[in-house]
């Protein structure tokens, strides 16, 4: 199962030459994840406060493909791969939004790539396994 998370490109995310910069891909999968844990039901601000526990990344293998201009109706898509004790493996894509002509549907251009691995931290910056209840609502969303 895969979440969507709607966002547009505006001015400040662009560099000089009009296009969007390269760091800005990654607050972007950054929000499509928040988005993500959130729509589980995952309450990262009471998980924190109640566990002392926090996600983390720990790797992100990213490919840029395509430009993303100021203005553009980008999608971010993010997929779960894995879970294991306390690590989260994601796929997440930057889409640009394509009105096809004459048609009612919309073609969508792939910008952006990435690998993510998330780390589940205790408040001493150590790995810590994934909650059960949490982990059950992150596995759920692989179905």
């Amino acid at each position: 199962m895969m979440h969507s998370f709607d966002l547009r490109v505006y001015y400040e995310d662009t560099d000089l030459a009009g296009i969007v910069y390269y760091a800005n891909y990654l607050k972007f999968i950054e929000r499509g994840r928040s988005e993500w844990v959130r729509s589980l039901g995952v309450d990262q601000t009471r998980l924190k406060a109640e566990k002392g526990l926090v996600f983390a990344v720990r790797r992100v293998a990213a490919d840029y493909l395509r430009p993303a201009r100021f203005d553009d109706e980008l999608q971010v898509v993010t997929e779960c791969l894995a879970v294991t004790g306390a690590r989260i493996e994601l796929r997440q894509e930057v889409l640009r939004r394509l009105d096809e002509l004459g048609s009612d549907q919309l073609a969508q251009e792939r910008l952006f790539v990435a690998l993510v691995t998330l780390v589940c931290l205790s408040d001493t910056g150590l790995a810590s396994r994934i909650p059960p209840e949490i982990r059950a609502k992150v596995l759920s969303a692989r179905a």
